[in-house]
C-alpha cells in the first residue's frame, strides 16, 4: 500500500496531549497519521502510551490540547457512540466481549445504529471469521481468548468502518492463536479497512503493517515502514531486544 496517491490522510492526531488524571499527561505531543487503506503499527514500551492513543483517537481519554480529525473534520473528545456511527470501530483489549450474551446477540450489539442490516452484514463476518456462524447461538463467556477477540473484531466490523482501532489482538493469546489474530487483521485491512494497531509483539507486528511508530515515553520516538523499523539498528537495539518474540 502506497500513500503517495493519498493527498490527505483520513486520519490524524497532531501534537496531541492526553491523560486519564487531571494533571498527570500520559500522551505528551504524540503525532500519528493514517492513510485510506493503511495498516499502521504502534508499539513501544510498557507505559509509552501505546493503549492511551488509541482510546484517545476514539473518544475514551480526553485530548487536553492538539487534535484528532477523520476526513479533516476535527473529532477530538467526540463520544464514541458518535464515532461509530461516523465509520470508526474500536476493539478494545480486555473485557472486549458481552459473556453472558450469544455470540449472536454481541454481533446485534454491534449493529445497535441499523439493526436492519443484521443478516447481511451477519454473513459477511461470518465469512470472514467462519466460527462466528457456526456457534452463533453459543455464549460468549464460554469461548476462548482467541475466539472471544474474534467476537469482538466482528462485533466493530458489524457497521462496516472505514477505520478500524486494535488495542493489542494479540495480549494473553498462545504463539498458533496470535498468529491468527495477525492473519486476521491483515484480511480486514485487504477489504479496505484501514487499521491502526497497538501491540506488544514488536517484531511481528513490524512484519506485517505498513507503517508503524515507536512511542516513548508518549511520544513518537521514531517511525517509517514497518520494514525499515525493523532493520533499524537503533529500534532493534533500544526496543526489539526487549519487546520481540520468536517468530
Amino acid at each position: 500500500m502506497s500513500t503517495s496517491a493519498a493527498t490527505e490522510p483520513l486520519m490524524i492526531a497532531d501534537d496531541v496531549t492526553a491523560g486519564y488524571l487531571p494533571g498527570i499527561d500520559i500522551l505528551t505531543g504524540c503525532d500519528l497519521s493514517l492513510y485510506e487503506g493503511e495498516f499502521v503499527g504502534i508499539i513501544g514500551p510498557n507505559g509509552a502510551g501505546k493503549s492511551t492513543l488509541v482510546k484517545a483517537l476514539f473518544g475514551l481519554v480526553n485530548v487536553r490540547s492538539g487534535s484528532v480529525r477523520l476526513r479533516g473534520e476535527d473529532i477530538s473528545n467526540v463520544a464514541a457512540n458518535r464515532l461509530v456511527a461516523k465509520g470508526v470501530g474500536y476493539v478494545p483489549q480486555t473485557r472486549n466481549v458481552f459473556p453472558s450474551l450469544t455470540i449472536e446477540e454481541n454481533l446485534e450489539m454491534g449493529l445497535f445504529l441499523q439493526p436492519r442490516e443484521f443478516d447481511t452484514r451477519f454473513e459477511k463476518v461470518s465469512a470472514l471469521f467462519p466460527l462466528l456462524g457456526q456457534r452463533r447461538k453459543q455464549r460468549a463467556g464460554g469461548l476462548s481468548g482467541g475466539e472471544r477477540q474474534m467476537v469482538a473484531m466482528g462485533r466493530a466490523l458489524m457497521m462496516e468502518p472505514s477505520v478500524l482501532l486494535l488495542d493489542e489482538p494479540s495480549a494473553g493469546l498462545s504463539p498458533a492463536l496470535q498468529d491468527e489474530a495477525f492473519l486476521r487483521a491483515k484480511e480486514i485491512n485487504a477489504t479496505g479497512v484501514s487499521i491502526v494497531m497497538v501491540e506488544q509483539n514488536a517484531r511481528r507486528c513490524l512484519q506485517i503493517c505498513h507503517r508503524a511508530y515507536v512511542l516513548d515515553q508518549g511520544r513518537n520516538a521514531y517511525t517509517g515502514s514497518g520494514q525499515q523499523l525493523l532493520h533499524d539498528p537503533k529500534v532493534i537495539e533500544l526496543y526489539l531486544g526487549t519487546l520481540a518474540q520468536k517468530d
